[in-house]
């Protein structure tokens, strides 16, 4: 990697605030008790695992990091671990017929390594900022990393849980990295020969704890960029040996391995860019290989021959992209990669696709940020299914088939991206402070957007004004002459005579009569590219004003005969004139929505005063069942409830409480959330002030 790409990322020194300053909201229910505790340990904000492998740098860290050994950690003995362990298992994904005719479905596909955050100081549970890289796009990722690590941080870095949550509801597996930087940005060999140390009985200790760790935290394996300069050839014995354990581990836990092409089978760094005598052996021990940016045509073409050789397919090589400067703007050779006129020659990798994000101005908002990512990913047109031909950036939805998980039933989304300006429950505001976490991201529609119309064509997005659930919703805005299909999830659900499908949507002010209709098809298109054919369900008309939020039930009965599975869903919008139509949750479900059990056992188990307030720790037992995510409020004296976040996990850090007036005890509630987004009755707790 060049220079810029190598940097260490630096100490973080700010203090992470979570949404907790909102808005009183929704009565307390009666009756639910609570329990004080003894004065509870001390309580930091948790952040998202690092270490070097065993022996640690001289000297002392910079504030705000901690130094240490992989090969000393212990699950049973970290205390960030509840709150850094995902809970989503890995979905599975079907590919549905592309929405155009150039995306292909079985050759390239995509990585993304990608910094969330620095190395040290990446917050567990998500932040008070809407300001974040709220991945979406996962219907064209194959696979992504969780980039960083530095030489004054750690080497190894787990991926935080809201990541993993996010990326599994998507059916995209997870990688944690393991960086040994050159030895110009701090590396030094002796980390090398930690990692690839053997015990007594000639086996690979740090080869265990990677697994180890991998299976504890709840992520899908490693990424291995070995950079630092110095080796030989027995180093390189060593370190193919390394690797070949670690597979085998990785194996028996289901785990997978990346390899970064730098280091070679002779111990040398020598960054390749293409699979060759230098480090087949290393790529056969792994699942993939990261092909270093100084590729050109013909050694993309000899690698893509050399992976057929060794038994593989060519499309477990990754072609670097790099894309944290200049984003769709990079100059890239697309033809050596996904030729238009022949099969694809390898897959590929971006490179810091969070530049959507980063190239905008500090007083960025949410929306804009979405907009830059759906240009970056939908390409010019912003549309998958009428590529712009003359766009240099050849976006993944024009060569990639996108993929879903949206396979059964129940399946509920609000179309909630996973940052907000504020919280909303049933079209209210229950907080008004900004967040982030990705855990509980929906799973948002693959194709964005995919609209048809014979007349001009609205603005689709997510907007962050308004919210039926969540942060987010999806508003259709535009001067409508002709009716509008604005297509949503692929799917493969079953159909029968007691499938139901809800709309909760509205027309905002300065919106016309619109026109609502559910849009369903019951059949694949015949060809990539062909249009879907749908049977329309009529919604009903809404009017400006009309009442807010309004929730349509519509049965689909009279199409339970036609087939058996429900291949796509939409929407669509009829009107003359202005249209501001807001669409805040959709749900399909064959039977009445069953209240989620409630989770048990919540406890205090960490609390810290300073002046900022008093930072907790809060745990509690699993629910009973497949809950979707929990949601944390604050119990105030007069009997209202205060918002204070949302997680996968079991496990939230709330910082910067008061003490209200009068008030003897903190007291908290933990609620469950089901997949229809019912809620389970409370477990609470207290903290003693």
């Amino acid at each position: 990697m060049t220079q810029s790409q190598r940097r260490p990322s630096a100490p973080s020194r700010r203090t992470v605030v979570l949404a907790g300053a909102g808005t009183a909201a929704a009565l307390l229910t009666p009756g639910l008790a609570t329990t004080a505790h003894a004065a509870a340990p001390a309580a930091k904000q948790p952040c998202a695992s690092y270490w070097f492998p065993d022996s640690l740098p001289s000297g002392t860290p910079s504030d705000g990091i901690i130094w240490r050994s992989l090969k000393a950690w212990r699950p049973e003995t970290d205390p960030d671990l509840p709150f850094n362990t995902a809970s989503v298992p890995l979905a599975d994904r079907f590919t549905p017929v592309p929405a155009n005719s150039t995306a292909r479905t079985d050759q390239a596909r995509i990585t993304s390594l990608v910094a969330f955050g620095n190395t040290a100081g990446n917050p567990s549970q998500g932040s008070a900022t809407a300001d974040y890289y709220a991945l979406n796009h996962w219907a064209y990722i194959d696979e992504m990393v969780f980039w960083g690590g530095s030489a004054g941080e750690g080497l190894i870095l787990a991926p935080n849980a809201p990541v993993v949550d996010a990326a599994h509801r998507h059916g995209v597996p997870v990688l944690g990295t393991v960086f040994l930087p050159p030895v110009h940005h701090g590396g030094d060999l002796r980390w090398t020969r930690d990692l690839v140390q053997r015990d007594a009985a000639g086996r690979f200790p740090l080869a265990a704890k990677l697994v180890e760790a991998a299976v504890a935290h709840g992520f899908d394996g490693w990424f291995l960029n070995a950079e630092t300069e110095g080796g030989d050839a027995a180093l390189g014995a060593e370190m193919l040996a390394f690797v070949t354990e670690l597979r085998a581990r990785s194996d028996a836990a289901g785990l997978r391995i990346t390899w970064y092409d730098a280091m070679t089978v002779r111990g040398e760094v020598g960054w390749q860019g293409a699979l060759n005598a230098e480090n087949t052996a290393l790529f056969r021990e792994a699942d993939s290989m990261f092909v270093d940016f100084r590729w050109t045509p013909e050694s993309l073409a000899s690698s893509g021959r050399n992976a057929e050789a060794a038994g593989r397919s060519r499309y477990a090589l990754w072609a670097g992209v790099d894309v944290e400067s200049n984003g769709w703007n990079a100059s890239v050779d697309w033809d050596a990669i996904i030729p238009a006129d022949r099969p694809h020659t390898v897959g590929y990798g971006f490179y810091r696709p969070e530049w959507t994000r980063s190239h905008l101005p500090e007083d960025r908002t949410p929306a804009q940020f979405h907009a830059a990512d759906q240009r970056f990913w939908s390409g010019r047109s912003l549309d998958p299914a009428r590529p712009d031909r003359t766009d240099p950036w050849r976006a993944p939805a024009t060569a990639v088939a996108d993929r879903s998980t949206v396979d059964r039933l129940p399946f509920a989304t609000t179309f909630n991206t996973g940052h907000g300006l504020r919280w909303y429950e049933n079209g209210r505001v229950a907080s008004d402070a900004e967040w982030n976490h990705l855990g509980v991201q929906d799973r948002l529609p693959g194709r964005r957007w995919v609209v048809r119309s014979e007349g001009r064509r609205p603005s689709v997005g997510f907007d962050f004004e308004d919210a039926w659930r969540g942060g987010s919703s999806l508003l259709v805005a535009g001067e409508f002459d002709a009716p509008v299909t604005v297509e949503l999830h692929r799917t493969l659900l079953p159909l029968s005579r007691r499938t139901v499908v809800e709309l909760t949507h509205r027309a905002d002010a300065g919106s016309g009569p619109v026109t609502v209709e559910l849009a369903v098809a019951l059949h694949e298109p015949d060809r990539p590219g062909d249009p879907v054919t749908y049977t329309y369900v009529p919604a009903g008309e809404l009017r400006a004003g009309g009442g807010g939020w309004t929730t349509s039930t519509l049965r689909l009965n009279s199409l339970s005969g036609k087939a058996g599975t429900v291949r796509a869903l939409g929407v669509r919008l009829t009107a003359a004139g202005p249209v501001r139509w807001r669409l805040g949750a959709l749900a399909v479900r064959d039977r009445t929505a069953e209240t989620p059990a409630a989770p048990t056992g919540l406890r205090v188990t960490g609390a810290s005063a300073g002046a900022d307030g008093t930072d907790v720790r809060l745990r509690w037992h699993r629910a009973p069942g497949a809950p979707r995510h929990y949601e944390l409020h604050r119990v105030l004296p007069d009997g209202t409830r205060r918002f204070l976040g949302a997680t996968a996990s079991t496990a939230f850090f709330v910082p910067g409480l008061r003490r209200e007036p009068g008030e003897k005890t903190a007291r908290f509630q933990v609620r469950a959330v089901g997949e229809l987004y019912t809620t389970s009755g409370t477990a609470s707790t207290a903290h003693r002030w």
